[in-house]
């Protein structure tokens, strides 16, 4: 692909903070757009630099003040997003996550089924079947917003949201999937459970994905979920 200019808005967030806008929406070229983006800041703020938080469309770079300011840093920033960028230069990892998919593991699976008049397994097959990208990581740590589902699968929002997701459970809602990386509240649709932790601050990385990479779901039975360290 030629490379080309990126198309951007730099605001200031706060006092020691910007957000970097790209066009506001869902897209795998949009997100490439943001990884790229991401690392170039990386490079060039360096030591300046506290945090970096990519989203679907944005990217937050939160300064270090005293060591530098608002003026330099937006010089930074303008100056290393000035470079052609090309998205054959974007770079992220394929990750696969197990799935034990199952009536016991995933409550919401015979009513997606029966919503869509197809079965479950036929659910289960176009589940796997689609390389999810990663757009971005929240609303707790691990929890990685992946997309985009097939259509076919697409499904709003439960009207009331569970009061307790167990850990590890795969969900979907509208076009997108996750997994809940620890137990919380939540109102997507439960699918399946995960056996292979999401979140893990002990370690480095603390998480098995990053906004950029590709999950590909695989289905295991519950014999394997259980030898993989998964909870009923």
């Amino acid at each position: 692909m030629k490379p080309q200019q990126l198309e951007y808005q730099l605001d200031i967030a706060s006092e020691n903070a910007f957000i970097v806008y790209f066009q506001q929406q869902m897209s795998a070229e949009i997100s490439g757009q943001v990884q790229w983006a991401t690392e170039q800041i990386r490079l060039a703020l360096a030591d300046d630099l506290i945090d970096l938080l990519p989203s679907y469309a944005s990217v937050l770079v939160v300064f270090n003040p005293l060591t530098t300011n608002h003026f330099m840093v937006s010089a930074n920033i303008k100056r290393c997003l000035a470079q052609p960028f090309s998205a054959q230069s974007r770079s992220g990892k394929r990750v696969e996550l197990p799935v034990y998919y199952s009536e016991e593991s995933g409550p919401d699976l015979a009513l997606i089924a029966k919503t869509k008049q197809i079965s479950i397994s036929q659910v289960i097959q176009l589940h796997q079947a689609v390389l999810y990208r990663v757009y971005a990581i929240g609303f707790a740590p691990g929890f990685a917003y992946l997309g985009q589902i097939d259509p076919i699968l697409q499904m709003p929002r439960l009207n009331s949201p569970r009061a307790k997701v167990p850990k590890g459970a795969v969900a979907i809602a509208d076009r997108q999937t996750a997994v809940y990386p620890a137990v919380s509240p939540g109102g997507w649709n439960l699918i399946g459970l995960c056996p292979s932790p999401m979140f893990t601050p002990e370690t480095t990385p603390a998480m098995p994905v990053a906004v950029g990479d590709e999950v590909q779901f695989v289905a295991i039975d519950k014999a394997e979920f259980l030898r993989l360290g998964g909870e009923l």
